[in-house]
């Protein structure tokens, strides 16, 4: 399967290293799309700067969304970060069991008129 990858990243003149370095300072979208990327990251940067909300509150959120979209290494990072803007386990823990909570409440309210409709 990597070899079918590398073939289609070659075949559009992009050397492998470009797309897939994890460790590079650039982010991986910038490369391959500067037009898009760049102004992108700078938002990204931009939000997690401190500003009407205090850094700390900012990593909360970003924790929970991670959370949500169950990415891994975006909870280790902003759980990190978190901890870093001076947020205590027990505000990590309540920020990750809210999200919880409004997950939750969100998939049973999603379809509530299907849900009644064929659970009545």
């Amino acid at each position: 399967m990597k070899d079918f990858i590398a073939e289609k990243i070659f075949a559009k003149g992009l050397r492998m290293e470009n797309c897939f370095v994890k460790d590079s300072k650039v982010p991986w979208f910038v490369r391959n799309t500067p037009e898009l990327g760049r102004p992108f990251n700078d938002f990204y940067e931009a939000c997690r700067k401190q500003s009407v909300l205090d850094r700390k509150t900012k990593e909360l959120l970003m924790l929970v969304l991670a959370s949500a979209f169950r990415s891994h290494s975006r909870i280790e990072e902003h759980i990190e970060a978190a901890i870093d803007a001076g947020a205590t386990r027990e505000e990590i823990t309540e920020a990750i069991l809210i999200a919880a909570a409004e997950a939750a409440n969100t998939q049973l309210g999603l379809k509530e008129d299907v849900y009644i409709k064929f659970l009545r």
